[in-house]
Parts: structure tokens; C-alpha cells; sequence
């Protein structure tokens, strides 16, 4: 089976994104970990796959696979990867673009600067939601890692977050103690891990350890969780900048109810065809 794709990135975040409208696609986690692969395949932290709509409102449907093979809800940077690919390609000649997601629907407007802005939607913060393994909702949670507690604060943007404070995001545990809470029981779903270094009340430094990819140059609902758990402990103030290791995001939000918008660019890399 040979499949045009489009190799794309959002600040390094780099994703293999494939046309399954106007081609037939059937990926197994098998395929999946081969396209992924940096040495035998292309390469990426995520394929994205653009199918037909599932709701009569939707223009597309956005499927998100891992570097792993697994199927996950939500990817920031590759929504916005997403809507410059169906615009580039002229599948979709609208600014303002509405797709089905395992997470609920999305909403993504490109703008003329280039950047493009997704509604991530409505946070949730109900543990069983996230979802996380503790009874009750709290701003604060702690476990223990790796023999030492880890206090964390945790949401869903679609995807579920841990989020914790650190004085210096250089020099974060996040090899270590990311792939520990990622995989940590009260995860039963396991979790993305963020390191979030606070500089001002609208300006932080952020790294994401991802579910299933592990760390990544950047990551668009790390960065929308990192800033709802900040605003949420009394922290920061929106708007938000947040500085990752391949570039910032803008993020906003008005609080609990309301939905986190992200906006930040996305590039076309190149375009190829594989044989799987």
C-alpha cells in the first residue's frame, strides 16, 4: 500500500499527516510505529489522519495516532498542522474549519499572519473525567515518584495532563520522572507530563513529556493545560506565553466554563509517498 503523505511541524512538534478522503487508508499500530520510526520510516512524533466527517456540522474528521501506534483524542499543534494541510491541499477553502475528534469537536480559524488559532474547548477538571484515580478534585494533588512526592496539578484538554512547578525547566527531571507518572497508576489511562518554569503571570517555560511519544519540542494541549492549571493556582493571568523548547504558543482563557484558544504557526515540510 503506498500513501502520499505531508511531513509538517508546529515549533518542532513534527507529524506525518495523511489524506484519507481522497485515498484509502487503513493503518494498524504496526504501520503506524514503522511511519514513525526516525531510522527505518519518515519520522514524527504523531501521524494525522484527515478522514471525512462524522457530524453533518463538521467539515472533517482529525484522527491523532502516537509515535507508539496508539490512537490518542488530542493534539494541539497537529490541529493547527491540520487545518493549514486541507487549506494547502484545497480540500477545504474555508478560514474558519470545524472537525470531529475522539475528544468532541474543534474549531480552527487561519488567520492571515500565517498563525492559526484552535478553540481546544472546555477544560475538565473532575477527576474522573481527566482521568486521574483520587476520589476528589483538588488544584493540588501529590504522589510519589521514583521514592520522592510529586505535588501536581492535573486537567483534560481532551487528553490528560499532570502539571508541575519547577524552578528551572532546564534542569527538570522530565527523562526520569516523565516516563514514571506518565505510566503511575493514578493515571489509568496514563497522562502527559508538564514542566512548567513560571517567569511572569502572562510569560512561562514549558516541557512536555508526551503519552506514548515521549519528549517532544513542543506540545499545544501541554501548554493549554500547563496555563489553565497555572490560572487555576493562582499563578498566572491570561493571556499566556508560553515558551517551549521549538517555539511559543499564545494562550487564553477565561476561566472555568470557558474554552482555552491556542494559537501558533504550523509549517509544511516536505511531501512524499510511502510503501507500507
Amino acid at each position: 500500500m503506498a500513501l502520499k503523505f505531508t511531513k509538517m511541524h508546529g515549533l518542532g512538534n513534527d507529524f506525518v499527516v495523511i489524506d484519507g478522503v481522497r485515498q484509502s487508508v487503513s493503518l494498524t499500530p504496526e504501520k503506524v510505529r514503522h511511519i514513525a520510526d526516525r531510522h527505518f520510516g519518515i519520522g514524527c512524533d504523531q501521524v494525522l489522519v484527515v478522514e471525512a466527517p462524522i457530524n453533518s456540522n463538521a467539515d472533517f474528521r482529525y484522527r491523532i495516532f502516537n509515535a507508539d501506534g496508539g490512537e490518542v483524542a488530542q493534539c494541539g499543534n497537529g490541529a493547527r498542522c491540520f487545518a493549514q494541510f486541507v487549506h494547502d491541499h484545497g480540500m477545504c477553502d474555508k478560514s474558519e474549519i470545524v472537525v470531529d475528534t475522539e475528544a468532541g469537536q474543534l474549531c480552527l480559524l487561519l488567520r492571515d499572519n500565517g498563525l492559526v488559532t484552535v478553540n481546544m474547548g472546555v477544560p475538565r477538571h473532575a477527576p474522573a473525567e481527566i482521568p486521574l484515580d483520587i476520589p476528589d478534585e483538588a488544584v493540588l494533588y501529590e504522589v510519589m515518584v521514583g521514592g520522592n512526592p510529586r505535588p501536581f496539578g492535573a486537567v483534560s484538554m481532551g487528553n490528560p495532563h499532570a502539571v508541575l512547578k519547577v524552578g528551572d525547566v532546564d534542569r527538570a527531571p522530565v527523562e526520569t520522572v516523565g516516563p514514571l507518572l506518565e505510566n503511575h497508576p493514578i493515571f489509568p489511562q496514563r497522562a502527559n507530563i508538564g514542566f512548567v518554569q513560571i517567569i511572569n503571570r502572562h510569560h512561562i517555560r514549558l516541557r512536555v513529556f508526551e503519552r506514548g511519544s515521549g519528549e517532544t519540542l513542543a506540545c499545544g494541549s501541554g501548554a493549554c493545560a500547563a496555563t489553565v492549571v497555572g490560572i487555576e493556582q493562582g499563578d498566572l493571568s491570561s493571556p499566556v506565553q508560553v515558551d517551549l523548547p521549538g517555539g511559543s504558543l499564545n494562550i487564553t482563557w477565561e476561566g472555568r466554563g470557558r474554552p482555552v484558544f491556542m494559537t501558533g504557526p504550523a509549517v509544511r515540510v516536505f511531501e512524499g509517498e510511502i510503501e507500507l
